[in-house]
């Protein structure tokens, strides 16, 4: 047996997730969402990645940015490496993709912040 604290929602329900011959059970979740949660947890893991690349032509140094879907949790450091490598220039709209299918996933890297250029 297998304890979780769902992430889904937050209730924060305690989960206690066994396996069977039939797959997984899934005891203490509140709705539907907690229990595919404790099952993706248990075959898939997956996680949403926010953070930051550097910037240059702006007032600001860094650009909040983050995946536009989950991504496997055990890729979370690759990803991060590969984004500590990546710098653009202002202008840029939130929502513009900065890294188009990262490492291969199929998911790209967006800006969450529109960046007005800094003008001359």
């Amino acid at each position: 047996m297998k304890e979780l604290v769902c992430i889904v929602c937050p209730m924060g329900c305690n989960l206690n997730i066994t396996e069977n011959e039939d797959g997984f059970i899934v005891k203490g979740n509140t709705c539907k969402r907690g229990e595919k949660y404790g099952i993706q947890e248990m075959t898939n893991p997956k996680r949403m990645i926010t953070t930051t690349v550097k910037l240059k032509n702006s007032y600001l140094q860094l650009l909040p940015v983050k995946t536009e879907d989950s991504i496997p949790k055990e890729m979370i450091f690759d990803i991060m490496k590969e984004l500590d490598k990546v710098s653009v220039s202002a202008p840029i709209n939130s929502g513009d993709i900065i890294v188009k299918n990262i490492l291969n996933t199929g998911i790209n890297i967006i800006s969450t912040k529109t960046i007005e250029a800094i003008s001359k």
